[in-house]
């Protein structure tokens, strides 16, 4: 019993190394290859923790070759146009003009009620309000709706605007994020001013943050 749990335990480890060498992309963005790497890898984790009497090395050696694998692939598709192509295939525009392209849907094996349903998941149900529709290699669909059809921005009304930037975490859970002062080019004294002028410690705080117009602001630990 302590073996198979010893063994779960290091292919869960060896695993999760493995899945962020892979890199960030999302599940639905997996590329024909990936989603094969990852399903050969489920099957080669699972024989040595099913079977205590395969050898681990069995099981270790080859999801440590598919890691390999698939990192060397992943360099040659960064740097080579053609072995993307391969991999991840091309985009294709399915809508153009407001008008359904048939042959490219055939091309894809992509049906109508799934253009239909995803034209409703992003707000634009009716196909002539599109005037392109780009099914992308990770199977979403991408829309530029017609210029009518846009939401208005301050640049289509003429207002200028101010530059809002991103709040910076300074305090993440009562642990001060010293990444974040240091990119606002602060330090813990002043941190450590800020909230004591709110009367509390570093240790009560759930959540701090400073946005780009300078203001301060913290949730504090529910009790």
């Amino acid at each position: 019993m302590l073996a198979i749990v010893l063994r779960t335990i290091l292919i869960y480890f060896i695993m999760l190394v493995v899945v962020r060498l892979m890199g960030k992309r999302e599940i639905g963005q997996l590329s024909p290859f990936d989603f094969v790497v990852a399903i050969m890898m489920a099957e080669l984790a699972v024989l040595p923790m099913e079977s205590p009497e395969i050898p681990l090395w069995h099981g270790i050696i080859p999801l440590l070759i598919l890691a390999c694998l698939e990192i060397g692939i992943s360099y040659m598709a960064l740097h080579s146009h053609a072995v993307r192509g391969v991999l991840d295939g091309k985009p294709q525009i399915v809508i153009q003009n407001g008008k359904i392209l048939k042959g490219e849907m055939r091309k894809s094996r992509y049906n109508l009620n799934d253009l239909m349903a995803q034209l409703r998941e992003k707000g634009f149900p009716n196909v002539k309000d599109v005037e392109f529709g780009i099914l992308e290699t990770s199977g979403k669909l991408s829309i530029i709706p017609r210029s009518q059809k846009r939401p208005l921005t301050p640049e289509d009304l003429g207002i200028s605007t101010k530059y809002e930037g991103m709040p910076v975490v300074l305090v993440m859970d009562g642990i001060v994020m010293h990444s974040g002062l240091e990119f606002c080019g602060l330090n813990e004294a002043w941190l450590q001013e800020r909230l004591k002028e709110k009367g509390v410690a570093v240790s009560d705080v759930f959540l701090a943050m400073l946005d780009t117009e300078g203001e301060f602001y913290y949730i504090p630990k529910e009790n």
